[in-house]
């Protein structure tokens, strides 16, 4: 299966290509996960790597966590499992309706 690594504080113009020749250099990588921010499509700063072996992960975890890659700290340890979040509310509850004042969804004309 492999091992997953947790890769953060890496620079936003960084490739999945960067990030697998960067950790090839320390054991066979199975996988390279770039996060990309969805509204603007350019990456987060953080990616998980998967790593073929454990011992290829300690290897790339001791050689790479607290070295700098262009200029930035890289924080490199092993991934934990997803938490189970709770919802996040943004407020407001429901839209059912109050304060409408009877619309009832036809369109009124402005009165100057």
């Amino acid at each position: 299966m492999g091992t997953k690594l947790y890769v953060g504080n890496i620079p936003f113009k960084i490739t999945e290509g960067d990030l697998q020749d960067l950790f090839a250099q320390h054991g066979s990588v199975a996988a390279v996960d770039l996060i990309m921010d969805k509204m603007t499509g350019r990456p987060r700063g953080f990616a998980f790597v998967t790593m073929a072996t454990p011992e290829d992960a300690t290897k790339a975890i001791e050689a790479l966590h607290g070295k700098s890659y262009e200029g930035r700290e890289l924080t490199v340890n092993e991934a934990r499992p997803r938490e189970d979040r709770p919802q996040r509310s943004f407020g407001g509850g429901g839209h059912g309706g109050g304060g409408r004042g009877g619309d009832r969804g036809e369109r009124r004309e402005r009165r100057y």
